[in-house]
């Protein structure tokens, strides 16, 4: 997402050489386990039918998973097009050409361009925005049921582990960051429109917030 940082930084970090290494990922492994997490929490509140918004759904592994539990639509927003097509290839093996509507577009500065969704899902986005407040505002405004998000584990190792890229992507002359935002204020923040949390999980280095109305 664009208030991260330098959108051609954006375009070098997420390549379509790492758009192709996750769709790869995908086909032999399935989903992560903190996007299985996301799945796991649409589906058990009800999918069927749902419209979906993904921001920054990547190659949309998310969306064919949530499409074959009984979702009737989804939207994706990306600001980096490097994705595309990994995407268009998943969803032609999938048989969902069509199903699925892709758009660039970073929908924290430009709300009033997307429309509403049952369920809106964030998925390792909110670490590579710095304005986390507004993105999860904006997020919650737009579901209409349920939103869901992951996020990287509040621990030291990730602190770490972060810290070191942060100042690799510094000395590279890269403007790109990954943060570490504290999970209650994230909430607080995801919170503000009207959602109330429905469950939270631990998946590896990764939590998923549930929140729904």
């Amino acid at each position: 997402m664009s208030g991260c940082c330098d959108h051609d930084d954006y375009q070098s970090v997420f390549s379509g050489r790492f758009a192709r290494r996750q769709s790869r990922r995908y086909h032999r492994r399935g989903l992560t386990p903190a996007a299985r997490g996301i799945v796991d929490f649409a589906t058990a509140q009800g999918i069927e039918g749902a419209t979906v918004l993904e921001i920054g759904g990547g190659v949309g592994q998310i969306q064919i998973e949530l499409l074959r539990r009984g979702a009737a639509r989804v939207t994706n927003l990306e600001i980096s097009q490097n994705y595309e097509a990994e995407a268009e290839r998943l969803l032609a093996q999938a048989g969902m050409t069509g199903r699925v509507t892709r758009r660039f577009l970073d929908i924290a500065q430009a709300p009033d361009e997307v429309e509403p969704a049952d369920v809106v899902v964030l998925h390792r986005v909110v670490c590579c925005y710095r304005d986390y407040a507004r993105l999860l505002s904006v997020a919650g405004a737009h579901a209409r049921r349920m939103l869901v998000y992951s996020h990287p584990a509040a621990n030291v190792v990730n602190r770490l582990e972060f810290g070191a890229e942060n100042l690799y992507r510094r000395f590279k002359g890269s403007d790109f960051r990954v943060f570490l935002h504290a999970p209650e204020d994230m909430v607080r923040a995801a919170r503000s429109g009207g959602l109330t949390v429905a469950g939270r999980t631990h998946a590896r280095d990764w939590d998923v917030v549930a929140l729904a109305r």
